[in-house]
């Protein structure tokens, strides 16, 4: 089976370097010097790594069959897999990857509120991607405190949100509803003291 490890963004500079979407907890580990990835489309690939180097929280990679800014750009898009029979025992223990998450249910207690839409890798600490019934997206630290449960057998993942969570994404401001909110407890406090 091949395991999807990263997508190609925009060309970095005049010699063949890519930016690219991480979609690997382990980074370190997949894009080492004379990695040989598979690459959708086919035409494109495969590709060596021949450096693989962070600018702020971006990784930018350069590929021995690569050398130009043209060649890169003909590159963008293009999504990066390898086999998934290369991956050592030690990796089990890592965590998860999108492909097996995306789907879920997103479960509240005994309530699916929603479903997982996509799992953003980043250095510090990976976000579920939450996409509510309503259509809104919320974004959910993937932390044992808050995901204590994912269960891909089942097709679910348990959340124990802090409070305020799935509602700092809503349509509504809460600045746009206190006034409404406001307004009709004076109103209630006047027909009160007309009563």
């Amino acid at each position: 089976m091949q395991l999807q490890v990263a997508r190609i963004g925009k060309p970095h500079g005049i010699r063949g370097e890519v930016t690219v979407q991480v979609l690997t907890d382990a980074p370190g580990d997949r894009f080492v010097p004379g990695t040989k990835f598979i690459v959708e489309p086919a035409s494109a690939g495969p590709l060596t790594v021949f450096s693989a180097r962070w600018n702020k929280d971006i990784l930018l990679l350069a590929f021995d069959e690569i050398e130009t800014r043209n060649e890169a750009e003909g590159l963008r898009g293009a999504k990066l897999f390898i086999e998934t029979e290369d991956i050592g025992a030690d990796d089990d223990d890592e965590g998860w990857y999108e492909h097996e998450l995306v789907g879920l249910e997103v479960r509240v207690g005994g309530s699916v509120v929603g479903k997982v839409s996509a799992l953003h890798t980043l250095p510090v600490q990976d976000l579920l991607v939450v996409t509510t019934a309503e259509g809104t997206e919320v974004l959910i630290p993937f932390v044992e405190q808050i995901v204590p449960e994912v269960n891909v057998g089942e097709k679910y993942v348990l959340v124990t949100p802090p409070p305020g969570l799935f509602e700092v994404n809503t349509d509504e401001a809460p600045e746009q509803q206190k006034p409404e909110a406001q307004v009709a407890s004076a109103g209630d406090l006047d027909e009160q003291g007309n009563a």
